[in-house]
């Protein structure tokens, strides 16, 4: 059996007042144990996903996950950062330690405080992700990236506005059971149609509710090996694992088609001996609804440019045949970098032990997640089913 998931924490994501990078890693890595039953003593690796990039002047900051415990001192602890992937990567390393027996119990930590730094300074910090020879002087930071894709994508296939104002919608609306979420409101199809002073338009044809917001917070998970989750309460397995990593500048790809993200799902379907169809739900990478738009795409719900039938039809909706962000996703939960795909495996894991409360997907068994750094640069899928 591949390695399991056996605990997990999450904080509040959103404007997290009086909290600091070193306290929210201290909080989820402490809970995450609690939650596993697991004493720091038996952990055998420590992987931090913290992307930074200017968002906290500490920016060695591997060790601050042993702050948590005194027995963690002297054991192995990486930091790990692949953009806005930064979750997911440290998930995926802890993955190889197990597999290649060098740990048998890992630690996962993802965390970002990105609130306290001048509103500025912050679209400087995510243009980090870009190709900053080509790509950095692009108006409106990375909203600007998406803006740009954005409107590409309206000139080749026409105007989407409506899709994206009902992906918007749908996961503004699903984030309204979320406890973790930064905006729990049903802001609604009109409202996120419509440019208003409330809405007003940030870049290309994207809206205020076609990004994500500006976010802290933290998530954790455990990690067993297979033979170890076997005795636990609790274990949440990983069917597949995909990793691709796709050209940096934007001008050497066709930005349209996130063929990364394409030939992430179909290794990782293919490695899990499974389907799209036979999901139960996706927890995907909305960081713009355009994103989410030729995500559907991307994995096979669609040919490419018909990303709006699948929105239209009501198939990504919580009562449709395939739930797309029961979360909220990005859009809503919020986006702090480093954390966001680790909380995309733990808000999956709540899911298939039927823990979610009210974003619970009614019978999940089967999860597949992706989270991507940059624009469609850095591409993870997982698979994940639950074992016990």
């Amino acid at each position: 059996m591949s390695a399991c998931i056996v605990g997990w924490a999450h904080t509040p994501f959103g404007r997290l007042e009086g909290e600091t990078v070193e306290s929210l890693i201290v909080r989820v890595a402490t809970d995450a144990l609690v939650d596993a039953g697991i004493a720091p003593a038996e952990v055998d690796e420590i992987v931090l996903g913290h992307f930074n990039a200017g968002f906290s002047a500490q920016d060695f900051t591997a060790s601050l996950v042993l702050q948590a415990s005194p027995e963690f001192r002297f054991k192995r602890a990486t930091r790990v950062e692949n953009a806005c992937a930064t979750g997911s990567a440290a998930v995926h390393q802890a993955l190889k330690a197990i597999a290649s027996q060098s740990a048998r119990i890992a630690l996962v930590v993802g965390v970002e405080q990105m609130t306290a730094t001048a509103a500025a300074e912050i679209g400087k910090n995510l243009l980090k992700a870009s190709y900053v020879r080509e790509e950095s002087n692009i108006e409106g930071g990375f909203a600007g990236i998406f803006g740009r894709i954005a409107a590409l994508y309206f000139q080749k296939y026409g105007d989407q506005s409506d899709a994206l104002a009902r992906i918007a919608a749908k996961n503004h609306r699903n984030g309204v059971g979320n406890p973790y979420a930064q905006m729990r409101r049903d802001l609604g199809y009109e409202f996120c149609r419509r440019e208003s002073e409330k809405n007003p338009f940030v870049a290309g044809p994207l809206k205020r509710t076609d990004c994500s917001p500006v976010s802290d917070g933290a998530a954790a998970l455990v990690l067993a090996a297979g033979e170890t989750a076997q005795g636990m309460p609790k274990a949440i397995a990983f069917r597949s694992a995909s990793h691709v990593q796709d050209f940096l500048p934007m001008a050497r790809r066709d930005i349209l088609r996130f063929e990364g993200c394409a030939l992430a799902w179909q290794r990782a379907l293919a490695d899990a001996g499974t389907t799209l169809g036979d999901l139960s739900f996706v927890e995907t990478h909305d960081c713009f609804t355009i994103a989410e738009l030729i995500e559907y795409e991307a994995m096979g719900l669609v040919p490419e440019g018909r990303g709006a039938t699948v929105i239209n039809e009501g198939l990504t909706e919580m009562s449709g045949a395939l739930p797309v962000n029961p979360s909220g996703g990005l859009k809503a939960k919020g986006h702090p970098i480093g954390a966001t795909g680790v909380s995309m495996h733990v808000l999956s894991a709540m899911q298939l032990t039927g823990t979610a409360g009210d974003i619970q997907v009614k019978d999940a068994r089967l999860a597949g997640i992706f989270n991507m750094g940059g624009a469609a640069v850095a591409n993870y899928v997982s698979i994940l089913e639950r074992i016990r």
